[in-house]
């Protein structure tokens, strides 16, 4: 799809709260009331883990989300941000964003959707709903990152789960998504000694998720 598609269909995943990251939590209570108890059983794949709030956290697409989320008011987690606030950004990181990562950030959300985690949101200071740390921000992971000889041309996005992350190249043609392990490599070498994977290009990343795909299927 070209890039007005994209924003559009990431606009429609990133806006539905029960399918802006790959999971979302359902109450235990309703889908007893709704299905009966024996749901449980049948739903246990479909389980990633259970809340101390008497929630379980499901699959997005299951048909338990689309059902509790239906009627849930549709926008996003964090707001589009000005292109005055990514420029401001970019001077922090000191590279240009590539046009389809500002569109994203400028139309779509100030993070907060997306793979795994969700993406880190381009600003410091959002915190979301239940939370009682703010939103990883990219500009100051971005930062951190530089202080500890990772390579200026790569950003964060998200976190992939134990020490993995995903970046995108804001160098490399088509920007490319890489997939970094942070205890991937020892004392003696360097942090490209850690790269696990890289998907062809930043559109195809977002574009896998958008359309209801799983980014780590061409990993694994």
């Amino acid at each position: 799809m070209d890039d007005d598609a994209l924003i559009k269909a990431l606009q429609a995943r990133a806006w539905d709260p029960g399918l802006r990251f790959d999971h979302a939590d359902v109450p235990v209570a309703w889908i007893v009331e709704r299905y009966g108890k024996p749901r449980l059983e049948r739903i246990q794949d479909d389980i990633v883990s259970y809340g101390s709030d008497g929630t379980v956290e499901l699959k997005a697409e299951t048909e338990e989300v689309t059902d509790y989320y239906a009627d849930a008011p549709r926008g996003p987690l964090f707001p589009p941000i000005s292109l005055s606030d990514v420029k401001k950004a970019e001077r922090r990181i000191g590279r240009r964003l590539p046009e389809l990562l500002r569109r994203l950030y400028t139309e779509v959300a100030n993070g907060g959707f997306g793979p795994d985690g969700g993406l880190a949101s381009l600003t410091d200071g959002n915190r979301a709903p239940g939370h009682l740390r703010d939103w990883p921000c990219a500009a100051s992971v971005h930062e951190r990152n530089l202080s500890e000889g990772m390579p200026p041309s790569w950003l964060f996005l998200t976190y992939g789960g134990c020490t993995m992350e995903w970046h995108v190249s804001l160098s490399a043609v088509d920007n490319p998504v890489l997939l970094y392990d942070a205890d991937g490599y020892t004392f003696g070498e360097g942090p490209h000694d850690g790269l696990r994977h890289a998907t062809a290009s930043l559109r195809k990343w977002l574009g896998t998720w958008a359309d209801g795909g799983d980014v780590w299927d061409e990993v694994l």
